[in-house]
């Protein structure tokens, strides 16, 4: 009996050609990505592509959701307050950005047709209001989150300063005798200003929450 050769090279598929796009994006940034490129990537044809999407732009997309999809969702259903679950779902949703920062400015543009992160946005909205926000302030609070985690995951506040005292002349800048040490400390400077603006964030929603909803 004879059995037909296996291909050398794997199937062509959406998640092979979406896994291979955001590790390109993520390597080198999305001007990076072309079609041209991506199948020489994948070791295809240019056209291939074209059978599982038809522009460039879709498997942007695909990639964005594909990060959408990390976020932990499971924190409006496990019980938690309105408050804890927003907070640990803010912290979720800023760790998948953070990883794959190239990608937040296609998910900036909002949602569109993306499933995961229609579902994302499905999740937010439900849980506010089932806590008993309006669905106007719920909206707001929805939007308000993602332009908070999203600014926090677009670069580094600490890396935005160089590593040489002498950039930071005290005649100049007399407050910024210090600034070229921060550089070394990124992290924990970012998560800590992630953290605290996030606390902040939703102290005042609390507030706002109590003067709409009550007890």
């Amino acid at each position: 009996m004879c059995r037909m050769a296996r291909p050398r090279k794997p199937l062509l598929s959406r998640d092979r050609i979406v896994e291979t796009a955001g590790a390109l994006v993520d390597a080198e940034g999305l001007e990076a990505l072309s079609t041209r490129r991506l199948a020489a990537a994948l070791g295809v044809s240019g056209p291939s592509l074209y059978n599982h999407f038809r522009t460039k732009d879709e498997i942007l997309d695909a990639v964005a959701d594909a990060v959408s999809a990390r976020v932990d969702l499971s924190v409006f259903e496990d019980g938690r307050d309105w408050r804890e679950a927003l907070h640990a779902w803010a912290v979720s949703y800023r760790r998948a950005l953070a990883d794959h920062p190239n990608i937040v400015p296609v998910l900036a543009r909002g949602p569109g047709r993306r499933p995961a992160g229609l579902r994302v946005a499905d999740a937010v909205f439900g849980a506010m209001t089932d806590a008993g926000w309006p669905p106007a302030q719920a909206t707001r609070i929805g939007a308000l989150m993602r332009y908070f985690v999203m600014g926090s995951a677009l670069g580094s506040f600490a890396q935005g300063f160089v590593d040489d005292r002498a950039a930071y002349d005290p005649a100049d800048y007399p407050h910024l005798g210090q600034a070229h040490l921060l550089a070394e400390r990124g992290h924990e400077i970012d998560e800590g200003a992630f953290e605290t603006g996030l606390r902040a964030l939703l102290d005042g929603l609390s507030v706002q929450y109590e003067t709409l909803v009550g007890d």
